[in-house]
């Protein structure tokens, strides 16, 4: 009798939504018939048609069937969930490519431009400038639509942005095509993180997250010296438009692999300002952001000036440097994924606060290291490496599930923007903090790896006040 009634009112006023046991319990537009029907008449009185519409809505309230509720999409399968995850990963690969590239191509662009050091610093530091500038702007809508659909819109203008690179005919032009990448490029690592954790279940998100996160190394061990030796070979303009055909098999293998992503719309798209405003009001969200702040300053009040210390002060030349980012990037590569499962076999938590306290070893040894072969520049270097970027995959898990799932994109925007300033923030401090002396070796470099060191122990405090949804039992649960 009750699925009787459910059809009919299906049937004769719309889909129905279940929304407790109360007397206002079926919702939609059914709700609206008390108030349309005539007075003393309900269409579901039966025969007798003569009800209170109230009481009887009360009545049956409570046999009528209760619906299927709206879910997000179906598990994916392994083996297309690994696609996807490589799709991401991707994507990651070549955005950070295209801003890491820049940097080893300064002695060309400052020949051929005619631009001083600080010109050169300045097209670099354009595109973390956009970038955070992108994701507080990207607040403000990234929860309103498919990740899917914006994810692909995206990198289509990123890839479009980094063509015009390539085809830069001087400085000014370059300059543009710059923030024009920033501006979408910024925001496409927070949304790749986002899908991951919309599409991988909580237990497996720091696997997941290893997948993505080698991007990272696979970009410095392949795409950099790949990137330089098409530069010298075809000239530097060869280098973004072959990194741009890149972003277009990218993107034609995301539009097979990402399934529609809708599941954060189920109550609706939040306004601009509402969104923002809850994301901003959740406390967990600023302690997230606290964290993710002093993981980036944690190296990079030492990365951007370890070539200049490498050959300064320990004696390297100009054909070593290249190895140890080469090095270091193709061991990092090779841990990355083991430092994903002891994520997921051991705890986010635990795991990032054990990488967090190692990490000071090679960061005061890189900070400290005096002239020394060849061999043991590679060794502290390569420690540097793996447990500077290990200690980001439970630490983007942390960060990730810390958000609130329906203001997930919100919050992960909101973090790319704090992230881009507190790098660079970390390496402005670093550079007032570094002189030179007269001889021309770099002092108080130690300094900044001090610093370095109290911001991750910082993180670690920081990171065990954060409650992180999906963690229902073990040693991530915080109740």
């Amino acid at each position: 009798m009750g699925g009787g009634h459910a059809g009919l009112l299906s049937k004769s006023f719309g889909p129905l939504r279940y929304h407790g046991d109360s007397a206002g319990g079926w919702v939609g537009r059914a709700s609206l018939i008390a108030r349309d029907a005539p007075p003393g008449r309900c269409p579901w009185a039966g025969a007798q048609g003569r009800v209170g519409a109230a009481t009887r809505h009360r009545r049956h309230s409570a046999t009528l069937p209760r619906p299927l509720p709206v879910t997000d999409p179906s598990p994916l399968s392994p083996t297309r969930e690994r696609w996807l995850l490589l799709t991401v990963a991707g994507i990651q690969f070549t955005h950070i490519l295209d801003f890491m590239i820049v940097m080893p191509l300064g002695p060309q662009f400052t020949r051929l431009f005619g631009i001083s050091d600080a010109q050169f610093g300045l097209l670099v530091s354009a595109y973390t400038l956009s970038a955070g500038a992108s994701g507080l702007l990207a607040a403000t809508y990234v929860d309103r639509f498919d990740r899917r659909t914006l994810l692909l819109g995206l990198y289509g203008l990123f890839a479009l942005a980094t063509l015009a690179c390539g085809l830069a005919p001087g400085y000014g032009f370059l300059m543009g095509a710059r923030i024009a990448a920033g501006v979408f490029g910024g925001v496409l690592s927070a949304l790749a993180q986002t899908i991951v954790a919309d599409v991988v279940p909580f237990e497996r998100r720091g696997r997941a997250m290893g997948i993505v996160m080698s991007a990272f190394s696979f970009s410095t061990v392949a795409g950099v010296p790949l990137g330089l030796w098409l530069a010298g070979w075809a000239g530097w303009h060869a280098t973004f438009i072959a990194i741009a055909l890149l972003c277009a098999v990218c993107l034609a293998a995301a539009s097979l692999t990402l399934p529609p992503l809708r599941g954060h719309l189920r109550a609706g798209p939040p306004t601009v300002w509402r969104g923002l405003a809850s994301a901003l009001a959740e406390r967990n969200h600023w302690r997230a952001f606290a964290m993710s702040a002093l993981m980036m300053f944690t190296g990079f009040t030492v990365i951007p000036f370890i070539t200049i210390y490498m050959q300064a002060n320990v004696g390297l030349g100009d054909a070593d440097i290249p190895l140890l980012y080469l090095v270091g990037g193709a061991v990092t590569l090779l841990t990355a994924r083991w430092f994903g499962r002891m994520t997921d076999r051991h705890g986010k938590v635990p795991t990032f606060t054990r990488l967090a306290l190692l990490v000071a070893l090679p960061l005061m040894a890189t900070t400290l290291l005096p002239p020394a072969p060849l061999w043991v520049a590679l060794l502290v270097s390569t420690g540097f490496f793996v447990l500077m970027s290990g200690r980001m995959i439970p630490g983007m898990a942390i960060i990730t599930s810390a958000a609130e799932p329906r203001l997930r994109g919100t919050f992960m925007a909101l973090n790319a923007a704090v992230q881009s300033a507190a790098m660079g923030l970390a390496s402005l401090v670093g550079g007032l903090i570094i002189v030179r002396d007269a001889a021309g070796r770099v002092e108080h470099y130690w300094v900044a790896g001090l610093i370095g060191v109290v911001a991750s122990c910082a993180s670690v405090v920081v990171a065990r006040r954060l409650r992180l949804h999906g963690a229902q039992q073990g040693p991530d649960r915080r109740s």
